[in-house]
């Protein structure tokens, strides 16, 4: 067995292996690195077993008291005087809460205070306003409820910025550390939204209303640590529990990783390394909420929901804004994110990840994919897939029981992502490398040359050894405009969209040929073609050119004939437009590949330039692009334009580029060599930022542009010195343009 191993790994198939192993490794790395995407499936993968498996265990010694919908119709609307809330605290204190916290911050002043209100009502006497302001604030009512209750933890937030409030000194719970340092594992904010002083001082003590969802947004762990403008604050539901177990320090636990837990009121809670506790929801139960106003009319089952119990005061409004996703829930009320933590808490029903989670779940993914690595060879692929499926059924099923009976999260989303990814990875190279035993050997190059080149290949076959020469060459791309469109148009007809591409691509193909080009390759409606190489032509760059204005007019004749057809919907025939890219430079051509299979191709920067031309002459308003080496090989026998100085999308180089809009009867004509010069005066003045020059050149070629098809382009630069009056450039612009689209 040890032998067939062996030979799996390393025989005839050792690059299948080597695949498999590489994939495997990019896995682990990916794993190790964690990007966005890595983690959120795989809080979706706990969210799963939270919902699988929600919180049953509900102690029923938390309520809460609710703000709701009826309270605010009530009592009006929020924020409410703060008699108001000191009548609901007195309530709840007469009902013997045993805590009460406010998932409320008080950060201002209650405006509706007697004084308030003596100093902005109009038409008041003297006497009556004197005994307005003699009356007690709001606030003062408010912190004098806190003080009879002495069991009230105020909220508290948060802030990711400084909200300026100078070097205010703030003190959090006393704590006890056991082992290193925790502060450098908690979240820190810097700085603290707190409620006004008067409000402060009165309560039992304050606690972080913050609860810092995760990348996606959902609420799945709350920190019971944090620090806030350098001191350290436990989460509100912590230090209710402080407060009900005698105000002791707050003990926090650290180890080689971080922080391992949180010790309160005689209950020590496992927390991840930032001092976070995974919330163990439950399904919303109305039972745990009573309405604010039902423990303000002092009715009687509202009451006997708060007797001895833990209490948190927030709201369910959704006008409020204090809504939280959470796995069970995309608009769970805030407040019960806390209450259900206290739940938590008490009932010890926590959920937590190991220290040792990442490690072993990088070995689960490392051993599942060793053991595809090694089977794929030795099995049928039917008995890998089967044999597979069931270590990742396992590794599910091992996941569920550990969530269910430790209350522990383990992440099996990637060792089944690996396993997959290996699997199909190795499947997938193994039909490759069978398929490629079973083919033969043959050249194809009738498919890509003209006729004589094929001769001259037949009587000459060391041009078929791999490798290639350098020379200068003329490269030549053509692609249809807006293809994608048009086979959205014919998605419902494939082969009418194949026979109308092919009616445009075998005209352009001979016109290519007939000039001396040998076409390189197809790429669905674009074709690739280069002179000079095989059989070597002194006017290449003339035989490209000439092609290129051949291949228009191939085009042209086509739509004519379109004029008078419908497509298969039974709508008019579009008309088909091509670009077309050429530029000369030196360029490696030969046979390029392997012993199993080669090309005739070129390669080269030049070749890359000629693709990025024939890319830009939709945005020149051209058919046809060309460098400067080709205009200059073309001479006086094209007429060509200077189109602009631009650096194309992977160049920093600028080059000059062209268009060609005729032969050499066309070049000679009086009438284009007025519009060239118009064209050459609008490059001068515009290069040299003479806005004025450059139009009143363009208003003069307009005149005679249409004739060479040059509108488009004189439209570009009427754009372009719109834009540059409004944003000039720079005073030592170099008048180039840098292209950012292919």
């Amino acid at each position: 067995m040890l032998r067939r191993i062996i030979r799996a790994l390393f025989g005839r198939s050792q690059l299948v292996r080597m695949v498999g192993l590489a994939l495997l490794a990019a896995m682990v790395a990916l794993r190790i690195w964690d990007p966005v995407p890595i983690e959120i499936l795989r809080l979706k993968s706990f969210d799963i077993l939270q919902r699988m498996s929600p919180n049953k265990n509900w102690s029923n010694k938390v309520t809460i008291v609710d703000i709701d919908e009826a309270s605010l119709t009530e009592y009006g609307q929020w924020p409410w005087p703060r008699t108001i809330v000191a009548e609901l605290v007195d309530k709840l204190a007469k009902g013997r809460a045993a805590a009460v916290g406010m998932d409320i911050i008080f950060a201002e002043e209650d405006r509706t205070s007697p004084k308030n209100f003596a100093d902005f009502a109009h038409g008041l006497d003297a006497d009556t306003k004197a005994k307005l302001e003699q009356l007690p604030s709001n606030d003062k009512v408010l912190a004098d409820a806190f003080a009879r209750a002495r069991m009230v933890i105020v909220g508290q937030s948060g802030y990711h910025y400084d909200l300026g409030r100078g070097q205010e000194e703030v003190k959090g719970p006393p704590l006890a550390t056991l082992g290193g340092n925790p502060k450098p594992y908690m979240y820190s904010y810097p700085d603290l939204l707190p409620n006004i002083d008067i409000l402060q001082n009165a309560a039992a003590s304050r606690g972080i209303l913050t609860t810092n969802p995760d990348v996606d947004g959902v609420t799945r762990r709350v920190p019971l640590v944090v620090i806030a403008r350098n001191a350290v604050f436990a989460t509100i539901s912590v230090e209710m529990l402080r407060v009900l177990g005698g105000f002791r320090p707050l003990v926090i636990k650290t180890d080689e990783a971080g922080i391992s837990s949180i010790g309160v009121a005689g209950i020590d809670i496992p927390t991840d390394a930032h001092g976070r506790l995974w919330v163990r929801f439950s399904a919303s139960d109305p039972e745990r909420y009573v309405s604010a106003k039902d423990i303000l009319a002092g009715k009687p089952e509202a009451m006997a929901k708060v007797d001895r119990h833990v209490v948190m005061i927030g709201t369910s409004a959704l006008g409020l804004h204090d809504i939280k996703a959470t796995p069970l829930d995309p608009v769970m009320p805030g407040v019960e994110v806390h209450a259900q933590l206290i739940d938590n808490i008490i009932t010890r029903e926590h959920i937590y990840r190991p220290n040792f989670s990442i490690a072993a779940e990088l070995l689960a993914a490392i051993l599942t994919g060793l053991f595809i690595i090694i089977a794929v060879p030795l099995m049928p692929a039917v008995v890998t897939l089967v044999s597979g499926t069931l270590i990742n059924g396992s590794l599910l099923a091992g996941a569920y029981y550990l969530f269910v009976s430790k209350s522990m999260l383990l992440d099996v989303t990637f060792p089944l992502i690996t396993s997959m990814v290996v699997f199909g990875s190795l499947v997938f190279f193994n039909y490759l490398q069978e398929e490629s035993q079973r083919r033969e050997i043959r050249s194809a190059f009738s498919q890509y040359l003209s006729p004589d080149v094929v001769e001259q290949l037949a009587a000459d076959p060391s041009k078929l050894i791999l490798g290639g020469e350098t020379k200068e060459m003329t490269i030549l791309f053509s692609d249809v405009r807006g293809f994608t469109s048009i086979s959205e148009a014919y998605k419902a007809y494939p082969q009418e969209l194949t026979h109308l591409i092919n009616r445009l691509l075998t005209p352009l193909s001979r016109v290519v040929v007939d000039n001396g080009g040998t076409i390189d390759k197809y790429m669905g409606d674009n074709i690739m073609a280069f002179w000079n190489a095989p059989l070597e032509y002194e006017d290449h760059a003339k035989k490209a050119l000439s092609a290129a204005l051949g291949m228009i007019d191939a085009q042209n004749a086509l739509n004519e004939q379109l004029k008078t057809e419908t497509a298969p919907d039974g709508s008019p025939a579009k008309p088909l437009a091509i670009g077309v890219g050429l530029n000369t430079g030196v360029n490696v051509v030969g046979n390029m590949g392997s012993d199993l299979r080669f090309d005739y191709t070129v390669l080269g920067d030049n070749v890359n330039l000629a693709s990025r031309l024939e890319g830009q002459t939709k945005g020149y308003g051209v058919a046809i692009l060309f460098g400067e080496r080709t205009a200059e090989l073309a001479g006086n026998d094209f007429a060509t334009i200077e189109v602009d100085l631009v650096a194309v999308k992977g160049k920093a180089e600028p080059e000059r580029v062209f268009t060609v809009v005729g032969r050499e009867d066309t070049a000679a004509d009086p009438e284009f060599q007025s519009v060239k010069k118009n064209c050459d005066d609008m490059l001068a003045a515009y290069r040299a930022q003479d806005w004025d020059g450059a139009e009143k050149a363009i208003r003069t070629a307009r005149a005679r542009s249409d004739a060479f098809s040059l509108s488009g382009f004189l439209d570009i630069y009427a754009q372009r010195i719109a834009v540059f009056r409004e944003a000039p450039p720079p005073k030592n612009w170099d008048g180039v343009f840098v292209a950012t689209t292919k």
